[in-house]
């Protein structure tokens, strides 16, 4: 099992998902999930949001994700807040529970996954991105379908955002103690990274395994 967390725009979803598929692993994206549910939330304005979501997460096909347009601001905005509730945050951990004894062969990506999700994954990978280049990255990808939107705005969204997630109360986004740090700052060329992770899971799986 393979825990990938970080802050927002620090290149862990690409990483995790890039390391799934060079190592087999079932990719899980808590960051999508939460998404989904704020996705949900704004759509159908449910009177329960608890009852709803408990609903919504049990008959959820993941596949569905990948076709939905889950990274407007307003939803990312939304996600921030919603992802401060412990009950929210209780439905999804008991998903993401439920996805990693199911396959076990897993890569998880998100915030609190090798402190909370995954406390006992074989590999932690904990991401980590100046603001500037974190901005210019999730600029660049926003702009595919919003010509208007500008740079400043995207910085003072995910520094907003990251205040949010190392200080809330239930499940912050820290770094667990055995976690390897993966400055993309520093190696802003995704082979780079790539190359940085797989020295990792190679060491671990010649230990585990042998050569």
């Amino acid at each position: 099992m393979v825990a990938a967390d970080g802050s927002a725009a620090s290149g862990k979803t690409t990483g995790a998902r890039k390391i799934s598929k060079k190592y087999g692993l079932k990719f899980l994206s808590s960051g999508l999930l939460y998404r989904f549910a704020s996705y949900q939330i704004l759509k159908y304005q449910p009177k329960n949001k608890i009852i709803f979501l408990k609903k919504t997460f049990k008959k959820l096909n993941l596949n569905k994700l990948s076709s939905l347009n889950l990274h407007s601001s307003k939803i990312s905005e939304h996600t921030s807040m919603i992802a401060k509730e412990k009950k929210i945050r209780i439905i999804l951990k008991s998903f993401q529970k439920k996805f990693a004894s199911k396959f076990n062969k897993v890569c998880i990506e998100g915030r609190d996954i090798g402190t909370v999700i995954l406390p006992k994954a074989d590999i932690k990978f904990f991401f980590k991105c100046d603001l500037n280049t974190a901005a210019k990255r999730r600029f660049k990808e926003l702009r595919k379908k919003n010509k208007k939107i500008k740079l400043s705005s995207v910085k003072k969204q995910l520094q907003t955002r990251n205040l949010r997630d190392v200080s809330r109360k239930n499940s912050p986004l820290l770094k667990s103690s055995d976690a390897v740090i993966v400055d993309t700052g520093k190696l802003k060329k995704i082979p780079d990274m790539i190359n940085k992770m797989s020295e990792i899971m190679d060491k671990k799986i010649r230990n585990k395994y042998g050569s």
